[in-house]
């Protein structure tokens, strides 16, 4: 509250008008003035008719379900609860892959008369027959052969080894 109004509130003048308004609203409630008590009556109990009657011969239509309309689903159309605007554009296709899976057995060798040693690997269903330092499939090439293993190497310095008899499975470039 601003001063002004508090040092209203707190004077003594207005303590003294506040004094006199309530001791007058008490003598008048006392007294009565300016006001009788409402007279009251016994009722009876009857009520008068009323003026119209309700129309309820039309209610049935109201109520009846043939008349109502039919209720289809909203589909296609704009709907307040769903938005597409944050939804996020499709992802971009995974790359394509550069490499595959094939599966090797060695099988053995054996040499001729004159020749270097042949190498017989099987690729998944395909029987392959190769010299050793030839291509097998893709990027392998045959190094080395014994009794028990092959050899196989790449372009870049890694080489697998493949047991006798024994399905591996290596990865090799798309071509």
């Amino acid at each position: 509250m601003t001063p002004g109004v508090t040092k209203a509130i707190r004077s003594r003048w207005f303590a003294i008008v506040t004094h006199a308004g309530l001791w007058l609203l008490l003598y008048l409630a006392v007294t009565g003035l300016r006001g009788r008590p409402p007279e009251m009556r016994e009722a009876d109990g009857t009520s008068a008719p009323p003026q119209r009657l309700v129309p309820v011969g039309k209610a049935d239509q109201l109520l009846n379900r043939a008349t109502w309309p039919k209720l289809e689903p909203a589909t296609n159309t704009a709907n307040p609860f769903f938005t597409k605007h944050f939804i996020p554009p499709p992802a971009p296709p995974p790359p394509a892959p550069t490499t595959r899976k094939i599966e090797l057995t060695y099988l053995g060798f054996y040499t001729s008369d004159g020749s270097k040693k042949q190498v017989i690997v099987r690729l998944a269903d395909a029987l392959l027959v190769t010299p050793l330092g030839a291509k097998v499939t893709a990027n392998l090439f045959a190094t080395d052969a014994t009794a028990m293993s092959l050899t196989l190497t790449n372009s870049t310095p890694q080489t697998n080894l493949l047991q006798l008899n024994v399905k591996k499975e290596l990865e090799v470039p798309i071509q």
